[in-house]
Parts: C-alpha cells; structure tokens; sequence
C-alpha cells in the first residue's frame, strides 16, 4: 500500500454559532407571530413527530435594510453565484434573501404535493411535477409569505424551465436506481455495474438532480429493511413532509472497495469534507463527505490500522487486515453499504425528546445518547436483526474472523443490521461527536449482539 500525505480535508473543526442561531430564531418567531396558519403548523410538527420547523428552513425572506444588515453583521455572505442571496457556510443555517419584496421563509418538504394534500391546503403548486425545484405559497397573512419547498438539487429560489423528455429522462433514472441489481457473484463487477449507472444518470441530469434521485433510492431500499425508519417515515408523511429533515445517511464499507466507494459518490458530486480518526486503539475511521447542492452528507466508515490513522485512506486502495472490526465484520456479514446491504442507517433531525417519545410508543425502542449536548444529541434506534446467509459465516469462520460460537450465533439468529438515528442540533453546529461515535460503534459491533439463549 502506498500511503500518501495527511489530506488538506482532514481537521476540519465546527463550533457553535449561538448569535447566529439566535438571530434565526428571532426571525422565525418573528414571521410566526404574524402567519398564524404557520405557526399552527410548527406546533403540529413538533407535537406529533418532534419535528422542528427550523430544521427545515430553505429560507428567509428579508424586506428590511437594518434585518439584512443584522444577518451580514452575524455571519451571512454574498453568494457570488447568485445575487441577492446571503449564505453562512458557518453552520446549519438557511440562506437569506435579501430585498425581497415581502418578508418570508421557506420551508422544505420532500414531495409537495404530498405536503399540500396532507395539510388540506388549497393552493397553487409552482414549477412542474418531478422537476427539480416546486414551490407553493402555502400561508400568507400580516404582509409574511411562507413557502413550502420542495428541492432535488436545485439551488435557485424560483422554478425553471423544464423540457418534458428531461422530466420522463429523470423518472427514468429513478426507476434505473431503484431496480439496480445488488447482488453479483464478486464485488468488482458490482461496482463496474454501479458506476456505470451512476455515471449515465450524472451524463443525463447532472450531478445534483442524479444525486437527489440516488439518495430517494437508498432511503427506499434502507426503509424496506428498517421497521423504525418505516415507522416514523408514515408519521412524517401524515403531514407531508417526508424525509425533509434528514441529516445524512451512513455508509459502511470494507477496506479493499472503500476507494470505489468514496469514487462513487464523486461522481454524485459529494466531497470530502473532514476525516475521523478514531485513535489507535478504536480500529475506525471515517470520511465526512458533503454535497454543496444538496447539503447532504454522507458517514462513510471502514476499518483502521493503528498506522493508517495519517493518511487519505479515501483515495487509497487498502488491503484486508488480518482482523475485522466493526464495518469490516457488518460488511462480511450483509454485503457492501453500496451494494446488497444498504445504508447502514438514516439520521433525521428533531426536538429529541418527543421523537423519540413518540416512537416509544409506536414500539420502537432507543438505545443510550452516545452525544448528549445542548448543541448535540445523538441516539440510535435498537438495531434491527438481519439474516445472515450461513455461506458468508462459513468463510468468516474458515479464515478464522469469528469464532465457533459467534459463528454459530449468526447462522442461528442473524446479526444487527441497520438503526434510525435521532439527532438534535443547536447554535448552527454542523460537526459531530468523536468519542462518542466511537462508543457507539463499539456497542454496536455484531460480536457485541448475539442472542444470548
């Protein structure tokens, strides 16, 4: 293995934007007292499904020189791509639109037409159905528009033009990614197979409208897997909102295809954002990756040795070690995140508490926080238990990776497969918490989760 240089990506350091993160609080507030449709819909959201309506912001709309200036003073600069729009690329914070002719927000849902038909709302949807940006004023009162969003990789604030065989060309490869075949007879071809997917439908669409459609696609396929993301997935839809509040999505891979994987997601316009580096006795590590368009992130994890802790092991193709922890073993056991097993798992953001009481008492159970902060919590659902085809414990145990009886516990019961995760954030944090991702991990290790008879 060549080992290269601590990439220029690595260290990159999040802190809280309390002032930042107050000013939008004030400016919701602000637009709620004066849209009380709204407002009445921010409090279903957080009373039923523990969803925040700040989690969701697209937007604020500004009409006010002196609020303009407040949000340039807090840490919003001009997007040079698109004038009259201010961004803080700080933290977890909407864009601003500055001089509009009315104040306003925009919030995202999902699927707008699931949205407006969930909330009885009768009103306009604009832009074209599949297309990737459709908005509707949803409610309006006291001089405040507010408007729901629906985003698949457009970063405009306005619907575009779209030609009609571009929409079908779109379907068409919702359908490619939703039907790709999984399961080959050896991983190389699987990923020849996958990239070259991947690389028509960017060919046709263009990296962020293909990356949305991608991701619909993983969801769909993780949820077929996942009873707890089933469950709070209908609770989400019973107001329209889908998976509106998603933080991101959780890739395990082995060592020998993690570069594939990371190229991947390239291609979908991901990049590489930050490194985790677990230390030398935790055997993990982990590439951040971000779609700017998107704002999606991707939690990439593979194994580590001890002396690979300094390298961009995203880009290199790493040999098999002579032991397996945790993804390595998750991977032998259920296939390639990328490929036959799916995400690992999907985390959503919200008011912690009452989603997960809420969930409680449709059945789901949680495990222990592995970050609890007043700007972070984390905590993941109870895993769900996987089959395990006895051919993959077979040759784990012959190359001496699992024991007899761990063996034989995974040919009898399976393995801990895939989680929900709910997570709040505060004061604009956009980061996570390392040493607690690192216990975490280490609970959920398949070794750690045998049926204990």
């Amino acid at each position: 293995m060549t080992v290269t240089a601590r990439p220029p990506h690595a260290d990159r350091h999040w802190v809280t934007q309390p002032a930042a993160a107050a000013l939008v609080r004030q400016a919701l507030a602000g637009r709620l007292a004066r849209v009380p449709a709204c407002a009445a819909l921010a409090g279903r959201l957080l009373e039923d499904i523990g969803v925040r309506l700040v989690d969701l912001l697209d937007f604020l709309a500004v009409a006010d020189n002196q609020e303009a200036d407040a949000f340039r003073a807090a840490g919003w600069t001009p997007d040079p791509a698109q004038p009259g729009v201010l961004r803080n690329a700080t933290g977890m914070f909407p864009a601003v639109l500055v001089d509009a002719p009315r104040p306003g927000l925009g919030f995202r849902v999902e699927y707008l037409h699931e949205f407006v038909a969930a909330q009885g709302l009768e009103v306009p949807l604009e832009g074209t159905l599949h297309a990737p940006f459709r908005r509707a004023l949803a409610y309006t009162a006291g001089g405040v528009d507010c408007w729901a969003i629906e985003r698949r990789g457009a970063s405009g604030f306005a619907p575009v033009s779209i030609a009609p065989a571009q929409l079908r060309d779109a379907q068409l490869v919702l359908q490619a990614f939703r039907a790709r075949r999984r399961v080959f007879d050896s991983i190389g071809p699987a990923y020849d197979h996958t990239e070259a997917l991947v690389r028509a439908a960017v060919g046709t669409l263009g990296a962020d409208w293909a990356c949305w459609l991608w991701l619909r696609a993983e969801r769909e396929y993780w949820e077929s897997r996942t009873r707890a993301g089933r469950v709070q997935k209908a609770r989400q839809d019973r107001h329209g909102i889908g998976w509106a509040n998603q933080d991101h999505h959780t890739y395990d891979s082995s060592r020998e295809w993690f570069h594939r994987c990371v190229g991947v997601l390239e291609i979908l316009g991901f990049e590489c954002r930050e490194l985790f580096y677990a230390g030398h006795a935790a055997g993990w590590g982990s590439q951040i990756l971000e779609q700017p368009a998107l704002g999606s992130v991707i939690f990439a994890d593979i194994d580590l040795a001890p002396e690979e802790l300094d390298i961009d092991f995203a880009h290199l193709h790493l040999q098999p070690l002579p032991f397996l922890r945790r993804a390595g073993l998750w991977c032998a056991l259920h296939g390639e995140s990328m490929l036959d097993a799916g995400i690992n798992h999907l985390e959503c953001m919200y008011d912690h508490v009452r989603m997960q009481a809420g969930l409680e008492a449709a059945g789901v159970a949680f495990m222990e926080p592995f970050s609890d902060f007043p700007h972070l919590y984390q905590a993941l659902t109870a895993g769900e238990w996987w089959p395990v085809d006895p051919a993959r414990v077979d040759a784990l145990e012959a190359a001496g990776l699992v024991d007899a009886a761990q063996a034989e516990n995974f040919r009898l019961h399976g393995a801990i497969g895939s989680h929900l995760e709910n997570l709040e954030r505060n004061d604009g944090f956009k980061g996570f918490n390392q040493p607690g991702i690192d216990g975490v991990l280490r609970i959920i290790d398949p070794r750690r989760n045998m049926v204990r008879e």
